[in-house]
C-alpha cells in the first residue's frame, strides 16, 4: 500500500476534472461555430483528414501524464523496513545551565553560547555513542532525551536560551537526579553526566547527588565556564542587570562548587575558558569511559517509488507526441480511432 511523503500535492489531481470541463465547454463552442458554415455531414466530407478521435486521445493522454506528475511530486512510496543497530559506545547525558548568570561575557562570546560550541564539538566527534541533553536554572527539564541522532542534537541545542526556563536560580542537584534516570536500561554501558555550569548552586544538594550518580555506575563530569573574578550579567536589552541597590550584578565562577561536585561523582573538573583545552581534556576522559554494545533505536524505511510514475508519464507525453490531430497520408488506411 502506498504512501505519500507529500501529500498536500495530491490536491493538485483537481486540475484533471476542471481541465476536462473546460475541454467539453470549447468543444460544445465549437461545434456551434461549424455549424453556422453548414451541416456537419457536408463538412466532414470536405475536411477528410479530420479526425474525430484523435484530439480526444491526445487529450487524456496528457491529463493521465499530468496526474502520474503530480503522484511523483507526492513522493510516493511503499514498503517498510524495520532495522535494529547495535553498535559500540557509551552514553551520555549533558546537563547546561541557562540561568540569566550564563549570559555573563568572561568567555566569549558569553559563557551560554560558548557552552553550547562545546557541546556541538563534543557531538561531532560522537561515533556510536548516545547523548541527551537537559537544560537547568531554578528547575530542569529535559530538552532532548538519550538518542544517536546527532542531527536532531544540534538543532535542539541552537533553540537553546535562558528564556526558556521561567524559574531562575541555579537547581545543580535537580539536574543530575533528572540524568540519572534519563539513561537506557542498557548493561555494560559506559555512563557519563556532564554538567556545564559556572557553579553559583543555589538549592544545595548537588555534591550528595553527584554521589549517588556514582553508586550507580556513573561518573559526573563539571565543566566550569567563566572567569573566577567575576563578570557583570547582561540583561538581554543592551544593559546590564542590577540589584535591589542598583549596582551591577556580578557572576562569578565557583570553581570550589565545581571540584566538590566532580570529585564526589568520580569524574573530573575541565575549567572552559577561551582556549579549546577544554574541549580536549574532555574528549580525553570520555574515551577512557567503557565503551558496551548500545541497541539503536527501531526505524521503519520506506522504498521510493516515484521514480516507476516519473517513466510511465514521460511515455505517455512521448505517445502523445507521435498521435497526431490530423489522419496521416501514409496510414490513411489503418483505422485505429473509429469503426470500419
Amino acid at each position: 500500500m502506498f504512501r505519500f511523503e507529500n501529500p498536500i500535492y495530491l490536491y493538485l489531481l483537481v486540475l484533471i476534472p476542471i481541465l476536462a470541463c473546460v475541454r467539453l465547454v470549447l468543444l460544445r463552442q465549437r461545434k456551434g461555430k461549424l455549424k453556422r458554415f453548414g451541416q456537419l455531414d457536408l463538412l466532414k466530407q470536405l475536411m477528410p483528414d479530420v479526425s474525430k478521435f484523435r484530439p480526444g486521445v491526445k487529450f487524456w493522454l496528457m491529463m493521465a501524464a499530468l496526474a502520474l506528475l503530480i503522484i511523483m511530486l507526492a513522493r510516493p512510496q511503499m514498503g517498510t523496513k524495520i532495522s535494529h543497530e547495535k553498535r559500540n559506545g557509551i552514553e551520555t547525558m549533558i546537563t547546561l545551565d541557562i540561568s540569566n548568570s550564563m549570559r555573563a561575557e568572561d568567555v566569549a562570546p558569553s559563557r551560554l553560547d560558548k557552552s553550547k560550541m562545546l557541546i556541538e564539538n563534543m557531538v561531532e566527534n560522537f561515533t556510536n555513542d548516545k547523548v541527551g541533553l537537559i537544560v537547568f536554572a531554578g528547575e530542569a527539564f529535559i530538552q532532548l532525551p538519550i538518542t544517536s541522532d546527532y542531527v536532531s542534537a544540534k538543532m535542539f541545542l541552537q533553540s537553546i536560551d535562558p528564556g526558556l526556563i521561567a524559574t531562575q536560580g541555579t537547581n545543580l542537584s535537580g539536574a543530575i537526579n533528572m540524568a540519572m534516570n534519563a539513561f537506557t536500561q542498557q548493561e555494560k554501558v559506559g555512563r557519563a553526566i556532564i554538567v556545564i555550569t559556572d557553579g553559583e548552586d543555589h538549592e544545595g544538594g548537588a555534591v550528595e547527588a553527584a554521589k549517588a550518580a556514582r553508586k550507580k555506575g556513573m561518573r559526573v563530569f563539571v565543566l566550569g565556564v567563566g572567569s573566577p573574578k567575576g563578570s557583570p550579567v547582561p540583561d538581554g536589552e543592551g544593559g546590564y542587570m542590577i540589584d535591589n541597590t542598583g549596582n551591577e550584578v556580578m557572576s562569578a565562577l565557583n570553581e570550589q562548587m565545581c571540584q566538590e561536585v566532580a570529585e564526589a561523582g568520580g569524574g573530573a573538573y575541565i575549567h572552559v575558558d577561551n582556549t579549546n583545552v577544554a574541549q580536549t581534556k574532555l574528549n580525553n576522559e570520555l574515551i577512557k569511559l567503557q565503551k558496551g554494545e548500545i541497541s539503536s533505536t527501531l526505524y521503519s524505511e520506506y522504498d521510493e517509488q516515484f521514480q516507476a510514475f516519473g517513466i510511465l508519464a514521460l511515455l505517455l507525453l512521448i505517445i502523445e507526441v507521435c498521435v497526431f490531430e490530423s489522419k496521416n497520408p501514409l496510414l490513411k488506411n489503418i483505422r485505429l480511432f473509429r469503426k470500419k
